[in-house]
Protein backbone atom coordinates (compact mmCIF):
# COMPACT_ATOMS: atom_id res chain seq x y z
CA UNK A 1 0.00 0.00 0.00
CA UNK A 2 2.77 2.44 0.90
CA UNK A 3 5.22 1.50 -1.85
CA UNK A 4 3.05 3.16 -4.46
CA UNK A 5 4.12 6.38 -2.71
CA UNK A 6 7.43 8.12 -3.36
CA UNK A 7 8.78 8.96 0.09
CA UNK A 8 11.50 11.52 0.81
CA UNK A 9 13.18 12.56 4.03
CA UNK A 10 14.80 15.92 4.73
CA UNK A 11 17.67 15.66 7.22
CA UNK A 12 18.24 19.02 8.92
CA UNK A 13 21.96 19.27 9.71
CA UNK A 14 22.63 22.99 9.36
CA UNK A 15 22.45 24.02 13.02
CA UNK A 16 25.02 26.19 14.79
CA UNK A 17 25.65 23.78 17.73
CA UNK A 18 26.05 26.69 20.18
CA UNK A 19 24.97 24.66 23.22
CA UNK A 20 27.47 21.90 22.48
CA UNK A 21 30.43 24.24 23.01
CA UNK A 22 32.38 22.38 20.31
CA UNK A 23 34.63 23.74 17.57
CA UNK A 24 32.90 21.48 15.06
CA UNK A 25 29.26 20.99 14.18
CA UNK A 26 27.68 18.54 16.63
CA UNK A 27 26.57 16.33 13.72
CA UNK A 28 30.23 15.60 12.94
CA UNK A 29 31.22 14.60 16.48
CA UNK A 30 32.00 10.88 16.61
CA UNK A 31 30.25 8.40 18.85
CA UNK A 32 31.37 4.79 18.61
CA UNK A 33 33.91 5.83 15.91
CA UNK A 34 31.34 7.30 13.52
CA UNK A 35 29.95 10.84 13.18
CA UNK A 36 26.52 11.37 14.70
CA UNK A 37 25.16 12.31 11.27
CA UNK A 38 26.30 8.98 9.85
CA UNK A 39 24.39 7.07 12.55
CA UNK A 40 21.31 9.14 11.65
CA UNK A 41 21.58 8.66 7.89
CA UNK A 42 22.09 4.92 8.27
CA UNK A 43 18.58 4.49 9.66
CA UNK A 44 16.93 6.09 6.64
CA UNK A 45 19.29 4.40 4.19
CA UNK A 46 18.28 1.04 5.70
CA UNK A 47 14.54 1.78 5.76
CA UNK A 48 13.04 0.22 2.62
CA UNK A 49 10.18 2.74 2.60
CA UNK A 50 12.53 5.69 2.00
CA UNK A 51 13.24 6.53 -1.66
CA UNK A 52 15.23 9.74 -1.28
CA UNK A 53 17.26 11.62 1.31
CA UNK A 54 17.77 15.39 1.05
CA UNK A 55 20.60 16.49 3.34
CA UNK A 56 20.53 20.14 4.43
CA UNK A 57 23.85 21.53 5.65
CA UNK A 58 25.58 24.82 6.34
CA UNK A 59 26.89 26.28 3.09
CA UNK A 60 30.54 25.99 4.15
CA UNK A 61 30.04 22.35 5.18
CA UNK A 62 28.41 21.04 1.99
CA UNK A 63 31.67 19.81 0.46
CA UNK A 64 32.66 18.15 3.72
CA UNK A 65 29.30 16.38 3.90
CA UNK A 66 29.62 15.20 0.32
CA UNK A 67 33.17 13.81 0.70
CA UNK A 68 33.40 12.73 4.35
CA UNK A 69 29.82 11.66 5.04
CA UNK A 70 27.93 10.69 1.88
CA UNK A 71 30.75 9.31 -0.30
CA UNK A 72 32.87 7.87 2.50
CA UNK A 73 29.98 5.89 3.97
CA UNK A 74 28.28 5.09 0.63
CA UNK A 75 24.86 6.63 1.20
CA UNK A 76 23.15 5.86 -2.10
CA UNK A 77 19.78 7.42 -1.22
CA UNK A 78 21.20 10.93 -0.65
CA UNK A 79 20.17 12.66 -3.86
CA UNK A 80 21.09 16.25 -2.91
CA UNK A 81 23.03 18.22 -0.33
CA UNK A 82 21.64 21.73 -0.16
CA UNK A 83 22.26 24.94 1.74
CA UNK A 84 20.44 25.53 5.00
CA UNK A 85 18.69 28.72 6.05
CA UNK A 86 18.81 31.09 8.99
CA UNK A 87 16.35 29.02 11.06
CA UNK A 88 15.63 25.30 11.02
CA UNK A 89 12.27 26.13 9.47
CA UNK A 90 14.05 27.85 6.56
CA UNK A 91 16.34 24.84 6.13
CA UNK A 92 13.41 22.41 5.92
CA UNK A 93 11.65 24.67 3.42
CA UNK A 94 14.79 24.70 1.26
CA UNK A 95 14.70 20.92 1.45
CA UNK A 96 11.05 20.83 0.39
CA UNK A 97 11.84 22.94 -2.67
CA UNK A 98 14.59 20.46 -3.62
CA UNK A 99 12.38 17.35 -3.41
CA UNK A 100 11.95 14.98 -6.31
CA UNK A 101 8.88 15.99 -8.27
CA UNK A 102 7.47 12.49 -7.69
CA UNK A 103 7.46 12.90 -3.89
CA UNK A 104 4.14 12.08 -2.20
CA UNK A 105 5.16 11.93 1.48
CA UNK A 106 7.82 14.08 3.17
CA UNK A 107 9.60 13.39 6.44
CA UNK A 108 11.70 15.93 8.34
CA UNK A 109 14.29 14.66 10.79
CA UNK A 110 17.01 16.17 12.95
CA UNK A 111 20.53 15.24 11.92
CA UNK A 112 21.42 15.00 15.61
CA UNK A 113 18.80 12.30 16.38
CA UNK A 114 20.81 9.16 15.59
CA UNK A 115 18.78 6.64 17.61
CA UNK A 116 15.45 6.74 15.78
CA UNK A 117 14.09 3.24 15.26
CA UNK A 118 13.16 2.09 11.77
CA UNK A 119 9.79 0.89 13.07
CA UNK A 120 9.08 4.44 14.31
CA UNK A 121 9.95 5.82 10.87
CA UNK A 122 7.50 3.38 9.31
CA UNK A 123 4.78 4.23 11.85
CA UNK A 124 5.19 7.92 11.00
CA UNK A 125 4.92 7.20 7.27
CA UNK A 126 1.79 5.13 7.81
CA UNK A 127 0.26 7.94 9.86
CA UNK A 128 0.99 10.52 7.16
CA UNK A 129 -0.44 8.21 4.49
CA UNK A 130 -3.66 7.67 6.45
CA UNK A 131 -4.19 11.07 8.08
CA UNK A 132 -2.04 13.53 6.12
CA UNK A 133 0.21 14.50 9.03
CA UNK A 134 1.85 12.46 11.80
CA UNK A 135 4.54 13.21 14.40
CA UNK A 136 6.63 10.74 16.37
CA UNK A 137 6.79 11.48 20.10
CA UNK A 138 6.60 10.12 23.64
CA UNK A 139 4.42 10.87 26.68
CA UNK A 140 6.23 13.13 29.17
CA UNK A 141 7.34 11.54 32.43
CA UNK A 142 7.65 14.71 34.52
CA UNK A 143 4.98 17.06 35.77
CA UNK A 144 5.06 20.16 33.56
CA UNK A 145 4.50 23.68 34.91
CA UNK A 146 3.52 26.76 32.93
CA UNK A 147 5.55 29.60 34.47
CA UNK A 148 4.91 33.35 34.23
CA UNK A 149 7.31 36.27 33.73
CA UNK A 150 8.08 36.47 37.45
CA UNK A 151 8.69 32.71 37.76
CA UNK A 152 5.32 32.11 39.35
CA UNK A 153 3.53 28.90 38.40
CA UNK A 154 0.55 29.85 36.26
CA UNK A 155 -0.80 26.42 35.42
CA UNK A 156 -0.14 22.69 35.78
CA UNK A 157 -1.41 20.90 32.66
CA UNK A 158 -2.71 17.34 32.94
CA UNK A 159 0.33 15.14 32.39
CA UNK A 160 -1.60 12.41 30.60
CA UNK A 161 -2.32 14.88 27.78
CA UNK A 162 1.31 15.96 27.29
CA UNK A 163 3.72 14.43 24.79
CA UNK A 164 7.25 15.43 23.82
CA UNK A 165 7.44 15.81 20.06
CA UNK A 166 10.37 14.18 18.30
CA UNK A 167 11.30 13.58 14.69
CA UNK A 168 10.64 12.29 12.13
CA UNK A 169 7.62 14.43 11.45
CA UNK A 170 5.74 13.09 8.44
CA UNK A 171 3.37 14.77 6.01
CA UNK A 172 1.75 14.55 2.63
CA UNK A 173 3.81 16.91 0.51
CA UNK A 174 1.05 19.34 -0.37
CA UNK A 175 0.13 19.77 3.31
CA UNK A 176 3.59 20.62 4.63
CA UNK A 177 4.37 22.78 1.59
CA UNK A 178 1.23 24.85 2.22
CA UNK A 179 2.10 25.07 5.93
CA UNK A 180 5.52 26.53 5.16
CA UNK A 181 4.16 28.94 2.55
CA UNK A 182 1.51 30.20 4.98
CA UNK A 183 4.17 30.69 7.67
CA UNK A 184 6.30 32.73 5.24
CA UNK A 185 3.28 34.82 4.28
CA UNK A 186 2.48 35.49 7.96
CA UNK A 187 6.07 35.97 9.09
CA UNK A 188 5.60 33.10 11.53
CA UNK A 189 8.47 31.00 12.89
CA UNK A 190 7.52 27.77 14.66
CA UNK A 191 9.49 25.44 16.88
CA UNK A 192 8.83 22.44 14.63
CA UNK A 193 7.18 21.57 11.32
CA UNK A 194 4.05 20.19 12.92
CA UNK A 195 2.94 23.55 14.29
CA UNK A 196 2.93 25.00 10.77
CA UNK A 197 0.29 22.44 9.85
CA UNK A 198 -1.61 22.75 13.13
CA UNK A 199 -2.06 26.50 12.68
CA UNK A 200 -3.88 25.84 9.40
CA UNK A 201 -6.51 23.89 11.35
CA UNK A 202 -5.31 20.48 10.15
CA UNK A 203 -5.22 17.64 12.67
CA UNK A 204 -1.81 16.07 13.26
CA UNK A 205 -1.69 12.54 14.68
CA UNK A 206 0.91 11.43 17.23
CA UNK A 207 2.70 8.09 16.84
CA UNK A 208 4.58 6.45 19.70
CA UNK A 209 8.31 7.01 19.44
CA UNK A 210 11.15 5.96 21.74
CA UNK A 211 12.68 7.56 24.81
CA UNK A 212 16.07 6.69 23.30
CA UNK A 213 15.34 8.91 20.29
CA UNK A 214 17.15 11.85 21.89
CA UNK A 215 18.39 14.95 20.13
CA UNK A 216 22.09 15.40 20.91
CA UNK A 217 22.43 19.06 21.86
CA UNK A 218 24.74 19.41 24.88
CA UNK A 219 27.93 17.67 26.11
CA UNK A 220 25.80 15.77 28.63
CA UNK A 221 23.82 14.29 25.75
CA UNK A 222 27.03 12.76 24.37
CA UNK A 223 27.42 10.76 27.58
CA UNK A 224 23.84 9.52 27.25
CA UNK A 225 24.45 8.72 23.56
CA UNK A 226 27.50 6.59 24.34
CA UNK A 227 25.46 4.73 26.96
CA UNK A 228 22.64 4.07 24.48
CA UNK A 229 25.12 2.75 21.90
CA UNK A 230 26.77 0.51 24.47
CA UNK A 231 23.36 -0.86 25.41
CA UNK A 232 22.49 -1.45 21.75
CA UNK A 233 25.80 -3.27 21.18
CA UNK A 234 25.14 -5.48 24.21
CA UNK A 235 21.69 -6.44 22.91
CA UNK A 236 23.11 -7.11 19.41
CA UNK A 237 25.96 -9.26 20.75
CA UNK A 238 23.54 -11.20 22.95
CA UNK A 239 21.32 -11.94 19.95
CA UNK A 240 24.34 -13.05 17.91
CA UNK A 241 25.46 -15.36 20.71
CA UNK A 242 22.00 -16.93 20.99
CA UNK A 243 21.82 -17.37 17.20
CA UNK A 244 25.27 -18.98 17.00
CA UNK A 245 24.58 -21.40 19.86
CA UNK A 246 21.30 -22.72 18.54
Amino acid sequence: MYKDQYISVIIAAAGMSNRMGSKINKQFISINNKPILVHTLEKFEECSYIDEIILVAKEDEIDYCRKEIVKRYNFNKVSKIIRGGKERQDSVYNGILALNEKTDIVLSHDGARPFVKIENIIDGIKGAYKYGACVVGVPVKDTIKVVGDSNEIVKTPKRDMLWAAQTPQCFKKEIILEGHRKAIEDGYVGTDDSVLVERMGIDVKMAMGSYKNIKITTPEDLIIAESILKDMDTIYNRREFIFQTR
